[in-house]
């Protein structure tokens, strides 16, 4: 069979794209990818119609090519194509690596025993490095556009195998320095940096000379990649995510790569030179290079933050939202260590400022009330995790950004949300006030209500009206002053439009019980006053079964009698009956039996009698447990029909390990500070007696060395057991363990349970310095304060205070750390962590509502858990 025409090609494009898998399935779709790879050299098809053809390749290989050895094949004809295209100007070379790539790729046929492969790296890594590759490779007026698009499929390459690259890092230095085009070359370097970095820490291996060494494809036979590491890679590591992992999970293996100080220095020349050129890339691009160059550095010990710096202050007036992302991005990252209160409050005043502009689109207007909503802050005071407006964004700031029925929806959505961070931030700050925010809350609420309330209204505007008092219920969740007249207002809302009755039982399934329990009562008090015989019997009836309570019963009761009359349909006889089943969970009376007998003799379908015999036997015969699980679902389990069968299942159960809940709880005790190590002391208690009991450790990442098993021979119930777990740690970081128990039964079983992670704290890895021959004291403390410096690191912390005051703080959580003090004026900690560490602090004249704290330490990444630390110890006092 010969090349297809033109017109037949754009017939069975056409036909492929309108259905991939139908046409797959069908009898032209066998022998569609044969067909494609063939006309691509067949001259009789225009290079137009060729590109269209590589395009589909583009879009859909996993159609084309479903398994592994198809993707090997076409690559290979795909490569053979671009071989033999004449040196003449052609628009293919590009779409062909192109689809190359992607058939390898996608196809999962990329790897050390694929050759296809082994053609296409190196032929990419010569097009990138700009080489002369000879005939069959286009003129040098391609040669700028083939490098790109080289630099491109190698960022994907690299993207499918993390540290594939990671033997290319010098030729990529050099590469930018002198050639090439800087935009493709500064994102696979930035990529490769950062994939071989998280790559090498995880194998347990050094950067070994990669970042200095100046590698070429071709030379003695060595390949500049390396499959092994890229084997032991991340697959599920992002080119740009949405956030970095935080320290005791992303950080592990970065933290346990230790470079030498040539490997360091070359490192931070290598960010530097990348973010020297990221002005001259697309906004775009210089956000995903700032993500991956930030990713490489977090916690990274010897390259500190102030190399973005110089960045900082170029970008933080920046009109692209990516860019603002990736600097607010950083901000989250490094916090106090790169961001000033300056630089701080300037960001938030444009955040402020521009989500205010009238011209602005509405997608970004959501994506600056967003960055306002997620502000990262320097100094969290409250928990984490916990929702709070910025410190330094006043109500003054956001006097324009209050919302407005006339917004559309999720504008106003979000600027309600931020009107209740405001209104639970200024709560003392509103006695007295004209427009206070929580005035301005109320007011809006109850135009929405006022709004939603007229009959015939728009659905969406109900929708609104209930989506705005959740978000109010689930921010001021501790402020009765707003639940109140919220609640009230609801129930309002109920007594003018009862259709929105679906919309309450919603709204109550997701509230807490702040707001559910008394609107409930609410509710149940405004169906139960109304007269049986509404016109609104079946939104009635659909909320009674929402809210109804055995303590109103006997009013429940009577409205039921009443609306009995006119259930005359099938449909309002099963929301009655759904009432009465909800008054039998809850626990029914004598009332409620004799009003099932009548409804049995009463209704008119017959399946609404039989379900009203069936409650009222169900009543009438049961007590309230019984009652709930005839009630429920069905937990019985089919009995076996062989008693053979049973014998040999309880021999097979006695010779194996069972999988069981765990009988014991494990908890960390209180934290001990003597010894030559950390030790974790662990308290265990027993809910049976086990015998042999053997509990496993493992940690997850290399951050510390491998753990050995706790032997108990018996544990009883009621005489919980103290256990001792030393600790290697290799980094001063915390970390969780997971921890399996094995044990014996007094049934003769062997069962294991996995037993809840264990935290293992930054302050569980605290040791005290060993005591000087002279004895510890302001020289000593002043010795240690100034050894930490130069290659260490300074920094100043608020650490707020309980109500017990610093000697309490001090006496509680440092007092085996205090090498000198004046109380209760000034403390002077020296701490030591493993392996070798060390963190000192100065605690000065504790303030009204905290103590400034000076802290020194040789090793930067622990400057960060420190912060952390001190400002959680108010919480823990």
């Amino acid at each position: 069979m010969g090349p297809l025409s033109r017109e037949t090609w754009a017939q069975r494009l056409g036909a492929f794209r309108a259905s991939p898998s139908a046409f797959m399935a069908g009898p032209e779709g066998e022998g569609l990818g044969s067909d494609l790879l063939s006309d691509l050299r067949s001259e009789k098809l225009s290079e137009h119609t060729k590109v269209s053809l590589l395009t589909l390749t583009l879009e859909f290989p996993a159609q084309l090519w479903p398994d592994a050895p198809a993707a090997e094949a076409a690559a290979s004809s795909l490569l053979d194509t671009l071989v033999l295209l004449p040196p003449r100007p052609s628009a293919l070379r590009r779409p062909l690596l192109l689809a190359a790539t992607t058939a390898l790729a996608a196809g999962g046929a990329l790897g050390p025993t694929s050759g296809a492969s082994g053609r296409l790296l190196p032929l990419l890594l010569g097009l990138a490095s700009g080489r002369d590759l000879g005939r069959g490779f286009g003129p040098a007026s391609e040669q700028h556009l083939l490098q790109a698009t080289a630099c491109e499929c190698l960022r994907e390459l690299e993207s499918c195998k993390p540290g594939l690259l990671g033997g290319c890092l010098g030729l990529l230095r050099g590469l930018l320095r002198h050639e090439g085009p800087v935009q493709p070359l500064s994102l696979l370097l930035a990529l490769v940096l950062r994939n071989t970095l998280e790559v090498q820490a995880r194998a347990g291996a050094s950067l070994q000379g990669l970042l200095v060494a100046s590698n070429s494809p071709t030379g003695d036979g060595h390949s500049p990649w390396d499959w092994t590491l890229a084997g032991e890679g991340d697959a599920h590591l992002q080119a740009q995510a949405p956030s970095w992992p935080a320290a005791e999970e992303g950080g592990r293996g970065l933290a346990a790569l230790e470079p030498s100080p040539e490997e360091t220095r070359e490192l931070r020349a290598v960010v530097a030179q990348l973010l020297d050129a990221s002005y001259l890339l697309t906004p775009v691009a210089q956000a995903q290079l700032l993500w991956l160059l930030g990713w490489a550095l977090r916690g990274r010990r010897g390259q500190p933050p102030a190399l973005f710096k110089p960045q900082l202050v170029r970008l933080l007036g920046t009109a692209q939202l990516a860019l603002l992302h990736a600097v607010l991005a950083l901000k989250a990252a490094f916090g106090e260590a790169m961001f000033t209160t300056q630089d701080e409050a300037l960001l938030l005043r444009r955040l402020a400022l521009a989500a205010q502009h009238p011209a602005l689109p509405p997608p970004a207007h959501l994506f600056y009330l967003h960055c306002l909503l997620s502000f990262p802050e320097n100094w969290p005071l409250g928990p984490t995790g916990e929702e709070a407006a910025p410190l330094l964004l006043g109500p003054q700031q956001c006097r324009g950004l209050l919302p407005s029925l006339l917004h559309d929806p999720l504008s106003l959505l979000a600027r309600l949300h931020l009107l209740c961070l405001l209104s639970a931030e200024n709560e003392e700050e509103e006695e007295g006030q004209v427009q206070s925010p929580r005035r301005y809350l109320e007011e809006l609420l109850g135009g929405l209500r006022q709004m939603s309330a007229l009959e015939g209204g728009p659905r969406a505007l109900a929708t609104l009206c209930f989506q705005a008092s959740y978000l109010v219920v689930r921010c001021l969740a501790g402020h009765p002053t707003v639940l109140t007249p919220l609640t009230h207002g609801l129930a309002q809302l109920y007594q003018a439009r009862p259709a929105l009755a679906p919309h309450f039982v919603d709204f109550l399934d997701r509230v807490g019980p702040e707001l559910g329990k008394p609107l409930k009562g609410m509710l149940r008090e405004q169906v139960v006053s109304r007269e049986g015989g509404d016109g609104a019997l079946r939104w009635h009836l659909q909320m009674l079964a929402t809210v109804v309570d055995r303590d109103a019963q006997s009013a429940t009761l009577r409205f039921l009698r009443a609306a009995a009359a006119h259930c005359t349909d099938w449909s309002l006889e099963q929301a009655l009956l759904r009432v009465c089943r909800a008054l039998l969970w809850a626990g029914g009376g004598d009332g409620l039996v004799d009003f099932l007998q009548e409804l049995a003799g009463q209704l008119e379908d017959p399946d609404g009698r039989d379900h009203a015999r069936l409650y009222y036997i169900l009543l009438a015969h049961l007590a309230g447990p019984k009652l709930g699980v005839a009630l429920g679902p069905s937990l019985a389990a089919p009995a076996l029909t062989s008693s053979l069968v049973a014998e040999n299942q309880d021999f097979a159960t006695a010779l194996t390990v069972q999988a069981a809940l765990p009988p014991l709880r494990l908890s960390v005790g209180p934290r001990g500070a003597e010894g030559p190590g950390p030790v974790l002391q662990l308290q265990l208690e027993a809910q049976e007696p086990l015998y042999s009991l053997e509990l496993r450790f493992r940690v997850e990442g290399q951050l510390y060395a491998p753990l050995g098993a706790v032997h108990v021979p018996y544990l009883c119930p009621g005489r919980p057991r103290l256990l001792r777990l030393p600790l290697q740690p290799r980094r001063p970081a915390p970390t969780r363990l997971d921890v399996r128990a094995l044990y014996t039964t007094p049934a003769g079983l062997t069962c294991h349970a996995q037993l809840p992670p264990l935290p293992v704290d930054f302050a569980n890895l605290f040791l005290p310095f060993p005591r000087p021959p002279g004895g510890t004291g302001p020289g000593f403390f002043e010795e240690l304060w100034a050894s930490c410096l130069p290659q260490g690191a300074e920094s100043r912390v608020w650490c707020p205070l309980g109500p017990q005051g610093l000697e309490a703080l001090v006496s509680r959580h440092l007092e085996p750390f205090v090498v000198a003090a004046q109380p209760p004026a000034s403390y002077s900690v020296a701490i030591r962590l493993p392996p070798a560490s060390r963190l000192l602090l100065r605690l000065e004249a504790a303030q009204a509502d905290g103590v400034p704290v000076a802290l020194r330490t040789d090793d930067w990444a622990v400057l960060p858990l420190a912060g952390d630390y001190l400002r959680g110890l108010s919480a823990a006092v």
